[in-house]
């Protein structure tokens, strides 16, 4: 279940080209080599905004599985390639089989939900404890997100499932401001979750974050043989993503939120890290992503004691453990998907 960690190759300099130099990955920039890495030490190349790459390595890259995934300039997710489809054609068969299957799509769905809301109340219950002049506050928090894990039980539609995952979310963000404590001149204010686009520095980080975060879990899904598209939790439309949001819900509070909450708490961004846009719309700069990306990289190499397969995992592979867990439910090994929850 386990396997190596693969290193992330970033490339966001712009006019940058990224070209197969026999087995190795060679990034120019204005003609002037600046790295080269042998191809078996990446799993994945990321590009931001005017970056190029060779078709011979965009075709060695798909045929040995490694995934190239690109963003504009402001870190919003264009595109990705992928080799050709793998797994067990009766696992899809499974997957597919369960929309068919009321009752367990719903039951499904609601481990992904109870995992999000559990790893809500444990970012809240930390905080509880580092900042205990918050106390109050955040108690009355936890004790709501309790209360929407009692009620999951009580719901019998997805719609209604979705219904406490709502309010569970605004609940939660409403806390999320006393969680910042480095914004001495308000740079850093948070009121409410937005997108499309980020309207705030905090919701500019969440923002990369998910999106991040959200390709690692389609990643994680694709190698083990699901197809992405195909959720229980979110709606199926046609380019979406399902089965991959549905993941990353469980992952979001403590492999982005709290990875945020770090890098501002920290002072490790700053003002000059944020480009701010006609209309209100703020984002990353290069710069900021830069920072950004290196500390994802580095925190994605930290391990834990994974509380079900009983190892010592990477952060970075959680969403592959997962992933794996997920397939041995469909195809009936296991009798139940338990989503990942923080200790």
């Amino acid at each position: 279940m386990i396997k190596v960690l693969l290193n992330t190759l970033y490339v966001q300099t712009p006019q940058s080209y990224i070209r197969l130099d026999h087995e190795t990955i060679v990034v120019e920039v204005e003609g002037a080599k600046t790295l080269q890495v042998p191809i078996h030490h990446i799993g994945a190349i990321v590009m931001f905004g005017h970056v190029s790459i060779s078709p011979y390595l965009l075709g060695k890259c798909v045929n040995q599985g490694i995934s190239v995934i690109w963003y504009d300039a402001y870190g919003r997710f264009l595109a990705r390639a992928t080799g050709r489809t793998n797994g067990n054609v009766l696992l899809r068969r499974a997957q597919h089989q369960l929309l068919e299957d009321e009752k367990r799509m719903f039951h499904i769905a609601s481990r992904f939900v109870s995992g999000k809301i559990r790893n809500s109340k444990s970012v809240l219950q930390r905080a509880m404890r580092d900042y205990p002049e918050q106390r109050a506050r955040l108690e009355q928090s936890v004790k709501q997100l309790d209360q929407s894990l009692r009620n999951i039980g009580k719901q019998s539609t997805l719609d209604e499932l979705r219904g406490v995952e709502g309010y569970a979310s605004s609940v939660y963000f409403e806390a999320f401001a006393s969680l910042i404590r480095s914004d001495e001149d308000g740079f850093f204010s948070f009121t409410v979750r937005s997108r499309r686009p980020p309207r705030d520095p905090v919701n500019a980080c969440l923002s990369f974050a998910y999106s991040i975060l959200t390709q690692d879990c389609i990643s994680a899904l694709e190698g083990v043989g699901l197809d992405p598209q195909i959720g229980y939790l979110h709606a199926l439309r046609p380019g979406k993503p399902s089965l991959g949001l549905d993941l990353v819900e469980e992952f979001r509070p403590y492999l982005a939120d709290r990875f945020v909450l770090t890098l501002i708490n920290r002072r490790q961004l700053d003002k000059s890290d944020f480009d701010m846009r006609p209309g209100g719309a703020v984002f990353l700069n290069e710069k900021g992503r830069k920072t950004f990306l290196a500390a994802y990289q580095k925190r994605k190499q930290e391990e834990i004691q994974h509380p079900i397969i009983n190892q010592k995992v990477p952060l970075g592979l959680l969403p592959h453990v997962h992933a794996r867990l997920l397939a041995r439910h469909l195809r009936g090994d296991i009798a139940e998907y338990t989503p990942f929850i923080m200790r």
